[in-house]
């Protein structure tokens, strides 16, 4: 088991309030900076097509701002990948995309679309960019990431998130099966979706998984309790989850 879980956290919604009003504040670099003081091993931020929250002009501000590495992610188009290869994140993760969707509401089915993600995966290696593919924790996307040579998968834990008893267990454990199956293959696994203070150590205790992205919870809390406060007690329960 890995001592340390790498937190990365999604500055997206920072930019959903300030979107609700227009102009600049809240400021979501200042959330990023803030994330990075408070111990977040990444910043995650999540380039729509139609511009609800992150806008072009934030990732140009984070590159320039942060000293810890920026996960871009992005839809699989045309228009998203010029855009990442303009400004060279470390990683980008490719998620599917609906316009009307109010989040990401599943995995990517990389299974079914070796010939739209092959290009990607390969301009976005070339250029040292890490790739991740967004996919539900099963075999077959699994076994799709390796054939895409795909560096990393980010398994989808929304089902967990919306599930208790016997049936969450269940989940976990499917989750914890598709990442050995990762880690066998050559892929590094990371998760999240959904996950919160109360359910997040049955999956910060899954060895195999090297990092968890988490943004909307850290968000919401921080209205009651601070940013710092609320990253670090995440960073707390993850860290306990491990140990």
């Amino acid at each position: 088991m890995s001592a340390h879980l790498r937190l990365g956290v999604n500055i997206d919604h920072v930019a959903t309030v300030r979107n609700a009003r227009g102009g600049v504040h809240p400021d979501p670099v200042q959330a990023a900076l803030i994330a990075q003081a408070a111990g977040a091993d990444g910043i995650t931020a999540h380039l729509r097509e139609d511009r609800r929250h992150i806008r072009d002009a934030d990732l140009d501000e984070l590159m320039a701002a942060l000293t810890i590495p920026l996960n871009l992610e992005m839809a699989a188009t045309d228009e998203m990948l010029e855009i990442a290869l303009r400004h060279r994140p470390h990683a980008a993760c490719i998620v599917p995309e609906k316009r009307e969707e109010r989040t990401t509401e599943g995995g990517l089915d990389a299974a079914s679309q070796d010939n739209r993600l092959l290009p990607l995966v390969e301009r976005l290696s070339a250029a040292n960019i890490r790739v991740s593919l967004f996919i539900e924790p099963d075999a077959r996307q699994v076994e799709a990431a390796i054939r895409l040579k795909a560096p990393v998968v980010e398994f989808h834990t929304g089902r967990y998130a919306e599930l208790d008893g016997q049936a969450r267990v269940a989940e976990c454990a499917r989750i914890a099966d598709a990442a050995k199956l990762a880690v066998e293959g050559g892929i590094e696994p990371h998760a999240g979706h959904g996950l919160t203070f109360d359910n997040v150590a049955p999956i910060a205790a899954i060895p195999e998984l090297a990092e968890l992205n988490i943004g909307h919870y850290l968000i919401g809390e921080a209205i009651f309790m601070g940013l710092e406060a609320s990253i670090r007690e995440m960073r707390n329960r993850m860290d306990a989850a491990r140990s």
